[in-house]
């Protein structure tokens, strides 16, 4: 019998600016992928909707879920909590989604310390000039923050080499094209469809 095919858990990560949003979104609405919704214990921002942009805590509430180790990563920035719930990802995955965790390096290593099955991809620039002109065309940054953001950027590729994948994003049509090729082989490895293989294997003795 064929065994039921998981989804995988996909890690995204990368500079700002480099289009990791947008290649998410785009992921999304080609089917079969959802991105994780986070939990933190930040205010609510105007227009923001619980279970769309964020699961909203209490700071008891987020600290009770990391004593029952209800997440799968979790980190502290400026005060505020941000995580990723266990449950609802894994229970996608079982059904065969593949669940998408739009985090930062930080996180994703996190991540890749309990869960190495994951795929890992970091998105990359096609080049330093073109990441300095997608920053600078945003419009909301002023010349000091925009260095900030640029050096910011150069220590993060330092750590693509941490990543299981890098994919460049000269257009998002060709990078979604390269990162469902990369879902494709990872569905394939054998490691992957062993219950599958060793079904075959036990036809051909039977036979």
């Amino acid at each position: 019998m064929e065994e039921k095919k998981k989804g995988l858990l996909i890690v995204i990560s990368g500079p700002s600016g480099t289009g990791k949003g947008t290649i998410c979104k785009s992921l999304v609405e080609k089917g079969n992928f959802l991105i994780s919704v986070s939990a933190t214990t930040r205010q609510p921002r105007k227009g923001e909707v619980e279970g769309v942009n964020y699961y909203f805590l209490t700071k008891e509430e987020f600290k009770s879920k990391i004593e029952n180790d209800d997440f799968i990563e979790y980190a502290e920035v400026y005060g505020n909590y941000y995580g990723t719930p266990k449950s609802k990802a894994l229970n996608y995955i079982e059904n065969g989604i593949n669940v998408i965790l739009e985090i930062d390096i930080q996180g994703a290593l996190n991540v890749k310390k309990s869960y190495p099955d994951g795929v890992f991809i970091f998105i990359l620039p096609p080049s330093m000039d073109e990441l300095k002109n997608r920053i600078s065309s945003r419009g909301s940054e002023t010349q000091k923050s925009l260095m900030i953001r640029f050096k910011s950027a150069y220590e993060e590729i330092k750590y693509a080499s941490k990543y299981n994948y890098v994919v460049v994003n000269d257009t998002v049509d060709m990078a979604v094209k390269r990162i469902q090729s990369i879902i494709i082989a990872e569905q394939c490895r054998t490691d992957r469809v062993k219950g599958n293989i060793l079904g075959l294997e036990e036809e051909i003795i039977n036979e």
